[in-house]
Order: structure tokens, then C-alpha cells, then sequence
């Protein structure tokens, strides 16, 4: 028994029909499992493609959003664009005329000071005018052999020319036309030996400052001496 028999193995008789019954119980099992393994699997594809159907009738309708999204923020900047632009230009228009008016107050101001540098002496000049017209009637009424002509002559050319180097001028009008721009008439000379309207007497000498006029000179004006004028056209109708 020892020897036919190894130690843990065993026989046993198993009939031929029991074998066969096995066998297609395996089949009929391993049959139905691969087809319960192919439906679900259909089942997944059929699931999936359902689900990309329902993906792909969705993207439409996302970009169509995701467009019109765009196309507002496109409007806003736009708009938003426009009245920066709006605000740009006003801004540069208000620096324009900032500029401007700055540079016609700078030059206002530059004519300014130039007319204080020039004019600011003028009412000295018309105070010291006088003594110069005193200094005039002075010599005018002096002996020519007066020992004292020369030095008075020598203090009203150094006074003319202090003056002059201020800007100040004085000018005669005796012998020219009569202008109310730059003579002023104290009085009516008849003059027989004048046309009327010219300046036959003077007074007092006029005085510009830089070629603007401060002083007028006081001048006496030549008229028709009264009954000549009659008289020469008396004579002319006679003739």
C-alpha cells in the first residue's frame, strides 16, 4: 500500500457524463459572461456618445455667449476710449490757451517794464522843463556883451544834454504850420508878412521824450492882419 501510493495524493474514478456536464455548464457560464461584458461595455460607448452629442450641441451656444461678451467689452473700451480722447483734447486745448495767455502776460509785461525804463522819468523831465525855459528867456534877454551869456550858455548845454541822454529832445516851431498835435496856441498874431495858420511867436520850446511828445510849445499864431484882406480884393475887383 506504501509502495504503490506516494505520501498527500489520492485517485479518484470520475464518470465520463459528470465530465461532459462540467464542461458545458463552463461554456454556458463563460458564454453569458462575455456577453454581460460586451452589453456594458456597449452600454459605456452608447453613454459616452451621448454625452459628446451633448458636448458638441453645447459648444454653439457657449462661444456664441462668449462672443457677444467680447463684443461689449469691445463697445466699452471703445466708449471709454472716446471720451479719454474727448478729455485729451480739451485738456490740450485749455493748455493751449494757458500758453497763450502766458505769453501775451509776458509780453504785456515786457512793454510794461520798457515803458517804465523809458517814461518812468517823465514827470521829473516836466519839472525840470521850466528851469530850462528860464534859462532860455535868460540868455534871450542878456546883453551880448554880458560877461555872464558865456556861463549861462555853458549850464544850459550841459542841461540839454543830461537830458538828452534820458531820451529827452526839444524842438522849435517858429516859422512851420501851426499843428494842434504839437503846438499849443496862446495867442493870435495878426502878421502881414505871414500866411495865417504859421507860427511867428513863441513862448516856450516843446520837449518829446523818446519820441513821445510831454510838453507842447507854446507858440503864437500868424492871422490876416483885420482890413488887408478887403482891401486886396478891393483892389483885385477894381483891376
Amino acid at each position: 500500500m506504501a509502495d504503490r501510493h506516494r505520501k498527500g495524493s489520492f485517485k479518484a474514478d470520475i464518470p465520463s457524463d459528470a465530465v461532459e456536464e462540467a464542461l458545458r455548464s463552463v461554456e454556458r457560464v463563460t458564454g453569458h459572461g462575455t456577453a454581460a461584458d460586451e452589453a456594458p461595455a456597449g452600454g459605456q460607448a452608447s453613454a459616452e456618445g451621448d454625452a459628446s452629442i451633448e458636448v458638441e450641441s453645447g459648444l454653439p451656444a457657449e462661444a456664441g455667449g462668449e462672443l457677444q461678451s467680447l463684443q461689449a467689452q469691445l463697445e466699452l473700451s471703445q466708449s471709454i476710449g472716446r471720451e479719454t480722447q474727448k478729455k485729451l483734447e480739451e485738456a490740450h486745448d485749455r493748455w493751449v490757451r494757458a500758453v497763450a495767455d502766458l505769453e501775451n502776460y509776458r509780453k504785456r509785461a515786457q512793454r510794461e517794464r520798457d515803458e517804465v525804463q523809458k517814461f518812468g522819468v517823465e514827470k521829473l523831465v516836466k519839472d525840470l522843463l521850466p528851469v530850462l525855459d528860464n534859462l532860455d528867456r535868460a540868455l534871450a534877454a542878456a546883453a551880448e556883451d554880458d560877461p555872464l551869456v558865456a556861463g549861462v550858455k555853458l549850464v544850459r548845454s550841459s542841461f540839454e544834454q543830461a537830458l538828452a541822454r534820458h531820451g529827452v529832445k526839444g524842438f522849435s516851431a517858429m516859422g512851420t504850420t501851426f499843428d494842434p498835435a504839437r503846438h499849443e496856441a496862446l495867442m493870435q498874431v495878426p502878421a502881414a508878412d505871414a500866411a495865417p495858420g504859421t507860427v511867428v511867436l513863441e513862448h516856450a520850446r516843446g520837449f518829446t521824450l523818446h519820441e513821445r511828445l510831454i510838453r507842447p510849445a507854446m507858440v503864437g499864431v500868424a492871422v490876416a492882419v483885420p482890413g488887408a484882406a478887403p482891401t486886396a480884393a478891393g483892389g483885385a475887383d477894381d483891376t
